[in-house]
């Protein structure tokens, strides 16, 4: 109860509080980025071969998401506890495994800062509330989303879809959002993206975004409101042009290649959820409404 209390009353322990969470919450993203993706193919694969009544094949199955503990992916050795500490593990053993000496990516302490970075920003900017308990949780998932379709390019209807019914589920509780602009922004931000890419094959005959974009803006259409979905699209286009075209300018990145558009969404829904009743005042005090 005394924990409780000093949480509630006292913004800065909450926001560290938040923000330790966070770094440990970082650490399982990592192992939900690398093994949901692998267990995804697995069974993709092993549905192909049912449906071309091919026999099963002899491929192991992918560890879970919980077990086995992670293990150095050059040489698998288990991670001992204290070098799986997030950020100070990597950072003591110099980024390189106890065992083998190989390098171990940044990517994986830099999800933990992120992750721990965002979840103390929520829990300033909600405060000791349900809000916060909720926002914690969709931008954990939206961290996992952004991590995958980096890698891969696919958004998990694992993750997109129950989220969409949460945000419809919570604007009952009248959070975020009340559940006619929920079920409208749900319609709509799905809708919305997918009209741009059937146009757009129309046009090009090519496909220029996945089905996974247009669940992640119903995501936001559900938790925020159909109010938000112009901020999000207008925002996550904008950053997508810019990166996409300093990519290409600089040859890091060939004209012909898709650029996976997630990230973006996931990123201008994050401010969004954060912001948006801000961001649509000020728009509105701008264009005189």
């Amino acid at each position: 109860m005394a924990l409780l209390e000093l949480l509630q009353t006292s913004p800065a322990w909450l926001t560290v509080s938040a923000g330790l969470l966070g770094l440990i919450i970082g650490s399982f993203l990592n192992v939900v980025a690398l093994r949901l993706p692998a267990r995804m193919f697995y069974q993709w694969r092993r549905e192909c071969r049912e449906m071309l009544e091919l026999p099963p094949g002899d491929e192991p199955a992918p560890d879970g998401l919980v077990l086995p503990r992670s293990r150095c992916p050059h040489c698998r050795a288990a991670i001992r506890a204290r070098d799986n500490t997030p950020v100070l593990g990597w950072l003591l053993l110099r980024g390189r495994c106890r065992d083998c000496g190989a390098g171990i990516s940044p990517r994986y302490p830099i999800v933990e800062a992120v992750t721990g970075l965002l979840s103390a920003g929520v829990a300033w900017h909600f405060g000791f509330s349900p809000e916060a308990l909720f926002a914690l949780g969709l931008t954990w998932a939206l961290i996992a989303l952004t991590v995958i379709d980096l890698d891969h390019m696919i958004l998990p209807d694992n993750i997109t879809l129950p989220l969409v019914w949460a945000g419809l589920l919570l604007s009952l509780g009248g959070w975020f959002s009340d559940p006619v602009s929920a079920i409208i922004g749900a319609a709509a931000g799905y809708l919305s993206l997918w009209g741009v890419f059937h146009l757009f094959r129309l046009l090009t005959g090519k496909e220029g975004m996945g089905y996974g974009d247009f669940k992640l803006l119903a995501v936001f259409g559900a938790w925020l409101g159909w109010q938000a979905l112009p901020g999000v699209i207008l925002f996550s286009s904008l950053v997508g042009a810019v990166v996409g075209i300093t990519l290409i300018v600089t040859g890091r990145q060939e004209r012909t290649v898709p650029i996976p558009f997630g990230p973006y969404l996931a990123a201008a829904g994050w401010i969004m959820l954060m912001w948006g009743d801000q961001i649509n005042a000020t728009y509105l005090r701008f264009v005189g409404v």
